[in-house]
């Protein structure tokens, strides 16, 4: 059944921008709106994938048969291609459930999935679910008693690799998101109304499931109103994060942590310096500060400032399997994509993110081949040109 399904998926929607078409069709405007924007005039958001179309390839022929072997170690772990799913907040709003549904996903494919601190289920509900395949993000509470709640629960859940997110100073504007009409809690307005009616089948499934809750943070304020959530996450996570916190948390783990949304060569040599297990260039998918670098304009000169003492993970302005291939060639060990696998969900159900990590391994692993590459090893070997 279910290969009867991801055949007639790839048949029909063959590249992750069909996923992306329907998943606009098929949920309500403010889901659509709160996924997809950025901050300010949201020029950093076309920079982001603008940016990889300037990186290009010389390929190489007559290797004979090739065969492209994607498979990863990170952190001991070995995975299916170097391709992870981004953790993503308020993920419930896009599709009812859908941190179950890709946190089976990446134990079917056998890549990471990366829960959020601020997703609409909860860490007892989705480590199952992700079986060896789950990591946790932290929005770092200013409470350590949070905190260590926190990384309790998520370690005894079976989540084995710590992300810690540095690059939420402060909650950004995301203007578009405002004037779609997103607010917390969502508000029954006839606006509210036709958009449900209009979009059956995520209003059906909503009822089913509930409004998004934060559901994890909940655990914290005996009180699920989602206005008195909200402003708890507001005061009490981010914006107090420092190095001394960081070391704390590696402590805390007893397993693998990673700083994300690195940008500054140094912050990435203080982040080895501490003691941490890996460097995650990201600027947030474009959602925080307008004014950043893209990831990929960021990720060669934080190649050169860890040298090769831990790996460098990388996200923002995705797209394809191609565009990974760019970021590994360029000193990545590892990629992660947020909004193409919540497309995938949000567009095809329960087996759209199955569908979307296909494409992203399968268009890997094409482009290897033409490349003239057979491994990962290799492929971080091959020189690029940009223009």
């Amino acid at each position: 059944m279910l290969k009867k399904k991801l055949e007639y998926f790839a048949n029909n929607y063959p590249r992750i921008d069909d996923l992306a078409l329907k998943a606009k069709r098929r949920i309500p405007k403010v889901a659509w709106e709160y996924l997809e924007s950025g901050t300010g005039d949201e020029h950093l958001l076309y920079r982001n994938t603008q940016a990889f179309q300037e990186i290009r390839f010389l390929p190489r022929f007559c290797k004979g048969e090739l065969y492209a072997d994607a498979t990863t170690i990170l952190f001991g772990n070995t995975y299916a291609a170097p391709i992870g799913i981004a953790p993503v907040g308020l993920t419930g709003l896009m599709w009812p459930r859908i941190e179950h549904y890709l946190a089976a996903t990446a134990k079917r494919m056998q890549i990471p999935y990366c829960l959020s601190t601020v997703a609409t289920e909860t860490p007892e509900t989705v480590g199952p679910a992700a079986g060896k395949m789950g990591w946790f993000q932290l929005y770092p509470p200013k409470d350590t008693d949070i905190r260590d709640s926190l990384l309790e629960r998520a370690k005894n859940a079976g989540f084995h690799t710590l992300v810690i997110t540095a690059d939420v100073p402060m909650a950004s504007r995301r203007e578009r998101s405002r004037k779609a009409g997103l607010s917390v809690p969502p508000k029954i307005t006839p606006k509210m109304l036709w958009q449900g009616i209009t979009h059956p089948a995520w209003s059906y499934h909503t009822l089913l499931r509930g409004l998004p809750r934060l559901r994890s943070v909940e655990h914290y304020t005996n009180n699920t109103d989602m206005k008195f959530v909200s402003g708890f996450v507001g005061n009490r996570l981010g914006g107090t994060l420092d190095w001394e916190y960081c070391r704390k948390v590696k402590e805390l783990w007893k397993g693998p942590v990673v700083l994300k949304g690195i940008l500054h060569p140094k912050d990435a040599e203080q982040a080895v310096a501490i003691g941490l297990d890996g460097v995650y260039v990201s600027n947030h998918g474009a959602r925080q500060f307008n004014g950043a670098i893209t990831s990929i304009e960021a990720l060669p000169d934080i190649v050169k400032a860890v040298k090769g003492k831990v790996p460098i993970l990388f996200d923002s302005g995705v797209r394809s399997g191609l565009d990974v291939m760019r970021a590994i060639s360029l000193g990545a060990d590892f990629v992660l994509l947020g909004r193409p696998f919540v497309w995938g969900v949000a567009a095809l159900g329960k087996y759209g993110g199955d569908h979307a990590a296909h494409i992203l391994i399968d268009d890997l692993k094409n482009n290897m081949v033409q490349l003239g590459v057979k491994s990962i090893p290799e492929l971080q070997k091959v020189t690029v040109s940009k223009g």
